[in-house]
């Protein structure tokens, strides 16, 4: 089996973005176990609001390219008004089953108080949607402003934390999700 390609995309617009920080945590951490990581960034895309009226922009058709080329993708993003962001929703908009479909995914939500929570659960409830297959283990970074410093993690157990979530895509990157069981396979009498 060949070493798994992770694609990680963020969320977030901001230049000093703790989401941004976290994904290449955990993007790094997936190369230590042998990844091929790539992130992809929305402050490089041009990625207008979705119409499905209209024809995909270049960067869209590239976006959902490298997602559908990637064994494994990881989601950060910070929680605006209790959900994820729209600059992730944007991008996810551009992808659908032929993107998503069985593969693995591993998701890092960041807010500037409380444990982001609700963000953590519409992401997976939209993954569920597409038939990814969403890690049960994810990333929480809570209270985001005290946890890192100058582009860095000051807390190590958040720190392992991201990257234990970089260390299971690897892990769980090749997965079936659904395989087949003996039982469904010669339950005849189920037809």
């Amino acid at each position: 089996m060949t070493d798994p390609h992770v694609v990680g995309i963020c969320g977030s617009l901001r230049d000093d973005s703790v989401s941004r920080i976290a994904l290449q945590r955990a993007l790094a951490a997936a190369s230590e176990r042998g990844a091929e990581t790539d992130l992809l960034d929305p402050r490089h895309l041009d990625l207008p609001i979705y119409d499905p009226d209209g024809d995909d922009p270049e960067d869209a058709v590239e976006l959902a390219r490298r997602v559908r080329r990637a064994d494994a993708v990881l989601l950060a993003t910070p929680m605006y008004h209790g959900s994820y962001s729209s600059p992730l929703k944007t991008a996810l908009d551009y992808c659908g089953f032929d993107e998503f479909e069985d593969k693995t995914v591993g998701l890092v939500a960041v807010s500037g108080g409380s444990f982001p929570i609700t963000a953590l659960e519409h992401l997976r409830s939209v993954l569920r949607a597409l038939d990814a297959w969403v890690l049960p283990y994810q990333a929480a970074v809570p209270n985001a402003s005290s946890r890192v410093e100058n582009g860095e993690f000051i807390d190590s157990d958040l720190e392992d934390r991201v990257a234990t979530l970089g260390h299971r895509v690897v892990q769980y990157a090749n997965i079936e999700p659904d395989p087949g069981s003996f039982e469904s396979e010669q339950n005849t009498g189920a037809d």
